[in-house]
């Protein structure tokens, strides 16, 4: 389903994914309410979804949507350049976060990793957008990081700063199966409700911190 407000891109795209082969596209609206509407009603598995537009926001609108339709995956794709707003959209439920210079070829990969389950936000946004988050907790990240074996420390880093399961594999030597089951593992061990959840305990728990 695509979520814009200009008639313009809502075509592109869905000319683009049409011609992939990979994709239906299930829907089409103009703004935040309408994008919820429709979504109830066709049910799509992932949302392309701007940030900014009249009515309300993609941000509401995804957080209504998460609540709607739970199986949903959605992808933000925006022309802002606000990093504060990966904050609120990941706080909203989103999945994926693209700005709209991006290429064809990422665009699609993202979409179909998206689709799967996974969480697909530039590592640089992350870190950017979550600058100070583990100041302010107050936590102490040495003792939490204990819950996790360094081999598993090690992979949700790479997870959190936006890396496919294949692209995680290829680095670590393993296959991309084996790295989705290492991730639900993490993700059980934390007692994370979903992906959004961990990559913010990996942020608060230094893990995305420069070396």
């Amino acid at each position: 389903m695509i979520v814009d407000d200009h008639s313009i891109m809502r075509d592109g795209l869905r000319e683009m994914l049409e011609r992939s082969e990979d994709f239906q596209v299930a829907g089409q609206a103009r703004d935040g309410c309408e994008a919820v509407d429709v979504a109830r009603r066709v049910k799509p598995d992932v949302i392309i979804m701007d940030v900014i537009m009249p009515v309300k926001n993609g941000v509401d609108a995804c957080r209504e949507i998460m609540e709607a339709v739970p199986g949903t995956r959605v992808l933000m794709l925006t022309a802002s350049t606000n990093d504060h707003t990966v904050i609120d959209a990941i706080a909203a439920g989103a999945t994926g976060y693209l700005q709209k210079f991006t290429g064809k070829d990422e665009l699609l990969a993202t979409i179909r990793d998206v689709v799967d389950g996974e969480f697909r936000v530039p590592g640089d946004v992350v870190r950017r957008a979550f600058a100070g988050v583990r100041d302010s907790s107050g936590e102490d990240a040495g003792s939490e990081l204990s819950r996790l074996t360094v081999r598993e420390q090690e992979i949700l880093k790479l997870f959190a700063e936006g890396m496919s399961y294949a692209e995680i594999g290829e680095a670590r030597g393993n296959r991309p199966l084996t790295i989705r089951n290492a991730i639900y593992g993490i993700r059980d061990k934390l007692g994370a409700g979903s992906s959004q959840e961990m990559v913010v305990w990996a942020v608060r728990n230094g893990l995305l911190d420069n070396d």
